[in-house]
């Protein structure tokens, strides 16, 4: 069992990683780049075929960091979950949505179990990033992987390390943002600690599986808090008269007891908006009532509502209703200079637009086509002409490099709900 930390630190170790997407990809180029032999595992063929040609799909990979590791061998992409009898570690990073009613789906996770158990051999490390609720390793993984016969901590190592990908961050990559890692056993958390070693500057191992598992939807649960904190605080300080976006600029000079969080039309990504629900399942299934939680999301989910109700107040003041206005949509994807829409209230705000009757148009240089409830739209031109003929442009992503000041001189209306203008003043500008 020992061997495979001597395989790792001798570089020899094989890594086979599940899934390619915004966690899978960026941590294969990072193990690839350290010298290790990366193999991405995936089942969509487009992926697979894009990325054995050197073609990334993700914006924080650069196509020729892939191709580069294609070249010299150090990264392959396959659908051939054989291949993963040869791995020496195998990291898990599918998607883990909610359903409809809120619980964890966990399908992705399972599907991935099931194709590595039948490959399941002694001395391998298996890793789940997937972001879940305490218990689910224990509970769920370990009695999947143990069925075959074989004894974690024993025959095999099994550990779980919540991702911290954050897309578009330039200052926080994979290296130096510090990795927790939780095993089933002490010689679990040895080998993965021994792993991510080789990737980042600083791994943080913790007690157990579940307290790995509780520290991601801790991180995640305390920003959804806070976030809903200071949505409520905007909507306090709009009926107040002040302007919430320069109460937090002032508040944020204090040099201790406090941490910007800033408003928006709600929140969006894959992990804000769903990790606090998996605690407050989990929690709900021991009788305990989590109201932190459920208080938040009640507020966050509020959000793009109250940024329509906003625009259409504005809309009215000008003698115009929604109805039958030319709404330009600055911004689909869900964060900044990304081209993720999980969960973006971009789309929520354009659809509760299109109910009230608005001629919505979107410009997002991520995002080419979209599609709500059916209707298929693609980014317009970010044109004089096309800012011109709006009734008023709406920003929902603040993207760099869009020509706001463009938009601020020839638009009717900008209803800023990202303080994208922060700074700006016209008579024509209104903040959130």
């Amino acid at each position: 069992m020992a061997d495979i930390i001597e395989r790792i630190s001798s570089r020899r170790a094989q890594v086979g990683i599940i899934g390619l997407g915004y966690v899978g990809l960026p941590l294969a180029m990072e193990f690839a780049a350290k010298g290790l032999r990366v193999t991405g595992f995936d089942v969509d063929l487009g992926k697979v075929s894009g990325l054995s040609k050197g073609r990334s799909h993700i914006p924080d990979v650069p196509s020729r960091a892939v191709a580069a590791a294609v070249k010299e061998g150090r990264f392959k992409a396959t659908n051939r979950f054989d291949d993963l009898r040869r791995m020496d570690a195998v990291i898990i990073c599918v998607p883990t949505p909610l359903r409809k009613t809120k619980e964890p789906d966990l399908t992705f996770i399972v599907s991935a179990c099931e194709q590595v158990v039948p490959r399941l051999r002694k001395g391998q490390l298996i890793v789940l990033e997937s972001t879940t609720y305490p218990g689910t390793t224990r509970e769920l993984v370990l009695p999947m992987f143990e069925a075959k016969g074989l004894k974690a901590g024993r025959d095999f190592h099994l550990a779980f390390s919540p991702e911290r990908v954050d897309p578009a961050n330039r200052n926080f990559r994979i290296a130096n943002t510090p990795k927790v890692v939780g095993g089933h056993t002490p010689a679990c958390s040895r080998a993965a600690q021994a792993l991510y070693a080789t990737v980042v500057e600083r791994v943080v191992p913790v007690s157990s599986t579940e307290s790995a598992e509780m520290v991601k939807l801790l991180e995640n649960t305390f920003r959804a808090v806070n976030i809903a904190m200071v949505n409520e605080l905007a909507v306090m300080c709009q009926r107040l008269g002040v302007d919430v976006w320069e109460i937090i600029g002032a508040a944020a000079t204090k040099p201790f007891g406090f941490m910007p969080f800033y408003p928006g039309p709600g929140l969006g990504g894959h992990c804000i908006p769903v990790d606090p629900s998996y605690l407050a399942w989990k929690m709900k299934a021991l009788n305990f009532e989590p109201r932190f939680i459920e208080l938040a999301a009640n507020i966050n989910s509020r959000m793009p509502e109250y940024a329509v109700e906003r625009l259409g107040d504005l809309l009215n003041a000008r003698r115009r209703s929604i109805n039958g206005s030319r709404i330009l949509v600055l911004g689909a994807a869900y964060k900044p200079d990304v081209n993720d829409m999980r969960e973006s209230p971009s789309l929520d705000v354009m659809k509760l637009l299109m109910d009230r009757g608005a001629k919505v148009s979107y410009h997002d240089p991520y995002i080419p086509s979209l599609s709500i409830e059916g209707r298929r739209l693609r980014s317009a031109p970010l044109t004089k002409a096309a800012v011109k003929a709006c009734d008023a442009a709406v920003i929902l992503t603040a993207h760099k490099g869009l020509d706001y000041g463009m938009v601020l001189a020839n638009a009717p209306l900008v209803f800023d709900a990202r303080n994208a203008l922060a700074g700006r003043k016209a008579g024509n500008l209104v903040r959130l």
